[in-house]
């Protein structure tokens, strides 16, 4: 009998062992989560703001005992925004870390790079900081979207700016998947309406080598200008553009950075509007804005802006996800349970996934920078 018992025990241990060691990053105790982006270079306030939000939440999931009994820990890998190391960071967080999931990744050349890994692997993906296209077309099962497309983005600015009466748009956009996917944003909203840009212009990504640029946009006299870039170089021409005179409006889409745009421009920040694709960080009306500027305060966290809001409902997504898949976790089960939120109102941000539909959310809006680097609504 005790030959028996001793057998059973032992079959009991393996059977464990086998289910964990077909979910990687999971034990009875504790969930590894991977995050690849930008923490150094011109474009590290993307990672590092996305980063704060996500372990704000993660912090306070963990302080209320966890997913089912698991605490969360996220594990970085740095990308600098460069598509090769992109590729480096997600196998390495794959490879070696092995991690259950990943969170909050920035950018489009990057995510794109990453994304073979992703999918041979069968890894799911939450969360990218990114509305490209070639991130959403074609389908992918193992890619969740939190936040709305460059499309949604541009359609909301040139729908403003034409009820305004611009119809002279200039476009200033980084040369690389990113910008050519803005750049085709704006070029479907202006064709709604009959319209197309006055002039285009790319940049090179990580730089601020703006007087191309410059050259060939200011002399058209464009009544706008939308950007697709990072806040450094967008920085860097509105900064220039002013001081060669040009009085015109400066939109951007959210991926810039908001506050990091906002801190770079200082004195010459008034007026620069920028598409959202999360509710205003600043306010006290959304249950959502509430619970985010708790558990930031809680984190210690005293600086709200745009971007944590942004990896804050990330991580809300992820861990309700986590929360479906119920306690025997597996990537499948955790694809599966996220696939169930349907039309689920996360306190006035609402998530919409199925089985064929993971782009989560339409929600965009609009923001200006006002006085001292101050968001208005």
């Amino acid at each position: 009998m005790k030959f028996i018992k001793t057998l059973t025990s032992l079959a009991l241990i393996l059977t464990s062992a086998g289910a964990f060691a077909q979910s990687p990053g999971v034990s009875d105790k504790e969930i590894l989560v991977g995050q690849f982006a930008a923490f150094s270079g011109p474009a590290a306030q993307l990672g590092e703001r996305l980063k704060v939000g996500i372990e704000a939440y993660f912090k306070a999931t963990n302080a209320a005992g966890g997913v089912n009994g698991r605490t969360l820990k996220l594990v970085t890998r740095d990308d600098g925004y460069e598509p090769e190391k992109a590729v480096t960071a997600v196998k390495a967080l794959v490879y070696e870390d092995k991690v259950f999931a990943l969170v909050g990744a920035v950018g489009t050349p990057t995510g794109l790079a990453a994304l073979p890994t992703i999918t041979n692997e069968k890894v799911p993906m939450v969360g990218m900081f990114t509305g490209a296209q070639g991130l959403r077309e074609p389908f992918n099962r193992q890619i969740f979207h939190v936040r709305a497309s460059y499309f949604d983005e541009t359609e909301r600015i040139v729908q403003h700016l034409t009820t305004t009466g611009a119809k002279k748009i200039a476009v200033f956009y980084q040369n690389d998947a990113y910008g050519k996917a803005g750049l085709e944003g704006v070029n479907r909203a202006l064709a709604k309406r009959d319209l197309k840009p006055v002039v285009t212009e790319a940049f090179e990504r990580n730089t601020v080598e703006v007087g191309a640029a410059l050259t060939t946009i200011l002399p058209t006299q464009p009544d706008a200008v939308i950007q697709i870039g990072a806040y450094k170089s967008c920085a860097a021409f509105i900064k220039e553009s002013r001081k060669k005179g040009y009085g015109g409006q400066f939109f951007n889409v959210s991926f810039v950075g908001s506050k990091a745009l906002a801190n770079e421009l200082g004195p010459v920040g008034p007026g620069v509007v920028i598409s959202q694709v999360v509710p205003f960080p600043f306010g006290q009306a959304l249950p959502i804005v509430r619970e985010y500027q708790q558990r930031m305060t809680e984190a210690g966290q005293t600086e709200f802006d745009f971007s944590s809001m942004e990896g804050f409902l990330m991580a809300k997504v992820f861990v309700e996800g986590v929360k479906r898949a119920g306690n025997k976790l597996t990537r499948d089960s955790l694809i599966t349970g996220l696939e169930s939120m349907n039309a689920v109102n996360m306190g006035g941000f609402n998530i919409n996934y199925s089985a064929k539909n993971h782009e989560g959310s339409k929600y965009t809006d609009l923001s200006i920078i006002g006085r001292d680097s101050k968001f208005v609504h």
